[in-house]
């Protein structure tokens, strides 16, 4: 490898599980198994042939398929021949992800049978056109495997695209040094070790199961790959392959608890169950707790721009005699983390303000936009776009996005506080809550509720449940009882933007998430 000096490198993780277990198994995808020997030879004979289609330090690799062990190979070979992974999310219209390439220029964008058509379409677009390559069809077996090219350190080694409901999207630039100490920083409170099974049922085009991706793979655990989030298909591979953890968003802990023989199904190698990116609904985190009793439930909070995790909550503090498990945790080592006002100076302990952050997990920066970096990341200090108070121990509670608050009559209304009086009904099975103008009080509360299969509930009902829980002014004003599942994104959270569009709301700008 030279005599480069990388620092902290994201593929130093599959050379030492390489040499510490081999012929241990490193990831499963069905009936596929492939060892960490395999796997390893595998990354660094497409890496040749990354090489051989131009990639080199820097260039953009774009990745779009279904998540399998070829896009894992896909993320590590980009790493080895020194390039900088650019993941496609897949649920983008084909506008949406034209823009998303011809802001990242890739070199090659790498493609699976299911999307090989759009992905034709893509490459003929662009100029310059990308060398389009299947990762269904590549022939590895007689390729020569490349040394590891040992970028790291600031070297940036992904562009993960995040908003984009409006404006130009965002590249956010991580470095391997984000990513590296991220898996470091959340190895204690998840409890990594050697015997760990991840399962990874997110898409890979997200953070949110990337992160994931880089920590399994730098203690040398083994992988388990879906193809897509399906709740049945989740249950029996946590019972067939005895996954110990795994991530999740609400709404796909809403669909696991709903699927009919839950408790058929032998959750007991399940050791941490982890949850973020939305609000978690006290309801819905009592739920599991009673579903999954051996179980340890761990929340996280953090964003694409912070590598991802700022704050855990480990499953010890779910206590509810501790009193913090209505927080988000607290501040993992190494990250500065406080309150600010409009100003950007610090408030008090327990006022709300914008939640910031500082620490070597801050992004690189948005690609190709030094501006929106500028505004975003002030003297160190990453904007969140976040509202939350901090309490004397350091526990974060995040009470809001800042462009979600609502206004009303000179009242700060939390939406998630407004949701989480609607999601303690039995009824309900999963809620939105925004302001919508009003000509008195400047915004009005409104609620979006989809009941559960079988139950009916109405307007009058939702706003009385409320009134019994939450002050008079928090209440919704009008409710829209909905018949279809909620709008959501790629990464599985509900988009209120497209709620608002129905009601004719003006878009807020995107903040950085």
């Amino acid at each position: 490898m030279g005599e480069k000096q990388t620092g902290l490198r994201l593929t130093q993780g599959i050379s030492r599980a390489c040499q510490i277990h081999p012929a241990k198994t490193a990831v499963i995808c069905g009936s596929e198994r492939l060892s960490w020997a395999d796997f390893s030879a595998r990354i660094a004979r497409l890496a040749t042939v990354l090489r051989g289609q131009g990639v080199a330090a820097g260039a953009r690799v774009a990745i779009l398929a279904e998540s399998s062990p070829k896009y894992l190979e896909a993320y590590y070979a980009t790493l080895w021949a020194g390039g900088i992974i650019a993941p496609v999310n897949s649920r983008f219209a084909l506008g949406e992800m034209s823009e998303m390439l011809r802001d990242c220029a890739p070199t090659v964008l790498l493609a699976d049978d299911a999307f090989l058509p759009q992905a034709t379409q893509l490459a003929a677009s662009l100029h310059p056109a990308p060398q389009l390559l299947c990762l269904d069809t590549l022939a590895l077996e007689t390729v020569t495997p490349m040394e590891d090219a040992a970028a790291g350190g600031d070297d940036i080694a992904c562009l993960f695209y995040t908003g984009g409901t409006t404006g130009r999207a965002k590249g956010v630039a991580l470095s391997h040094a984000n990513l590296a100490l991220n898996a470091l920083n959340i190895s204690g409170p998840l409890s990594l070790n050697e015997e760990m099974v991840h399962l990874h049922c997110g898409p890979l085009f997200h953070l949110g199961a990337g992160a994931r991706v880089f920590a399994t793979t730098f203690f040398g655990c083994t992988h388990v790959v879906l193809p897509r989030f399906d709740p049945g298909q989740v249950l029996e591979t946590i019972a067939r392959e005895r996954v110990t953890h795994v991530v999740i968003v609400p709404t796909m802990a809403v669909a696991l608890l709903a699927v009919p023989d839950f408790d058929a199904h032998d959750l007991s190698s399940l050791r941490i169950l982890s949850y973020g990116a939305a609000p978690m609904p006290a309801a819905l985190r009592d739920a599991l707790l009673a579903r999954l009793p051996g179980c340890g439930l761990l929340q996280s909070y953090g964003m694409t721009e912070t590598s991802a995790v700022v704050t855990m909550l480990p499953p010890a503090w779910h206590d509810p005699a501790r009193g913090k498990n209505g927080t988000a945790g607290r501040a993992l080592a190494g990250i500065d983390l406080r309150i600010a006002g409009p100003d950007d100076q610090p408030l008090p302990l327990g006022e709300v303000g914008e939640i910031q952050v500082r620490g070597p997990t801050v992004m690189r920066g948005y690609w190709n936009q030094p501006e929106l970096t500028a505004r975003t990341v002030v003297q160190g200090w990453m904007k969140t776009g976040d509202a939350g108070h901090l309490d004397a121990e350091g526990f974060l509670t995040v009470v809001d996005r800042l462009k979600d608050m609502i206004i009303s009559g000179g009242e700060n209304i939390y939406s998630t506080e407004v949701e989480n009086a609607i999601h303690d009904h039995p009824a309900v099975l999963e809620c939105a809550v925004f302001g919508v103008p009003d000509a008195l009080w400047g915004e009005a509360v409104h609620a979006v509720v989809l009941p559960r299969p079988g139950c009916v509930v109405d307007s009058a009902h939702v706003i009385s449940h409320c009134r019994a829980r939450i002050a008079g002014y928090k209440c919704p004003k009008s409710v829209t009882i909905a018949t279809e599942p909620l709008p959501r994104s790629g990464a599985n959270k509900i988009v209120k933007t497209s709620l608002r569009a129905a009601f004719r709301v003006p878009a807020l700008e995107e903040s950085p998430r």
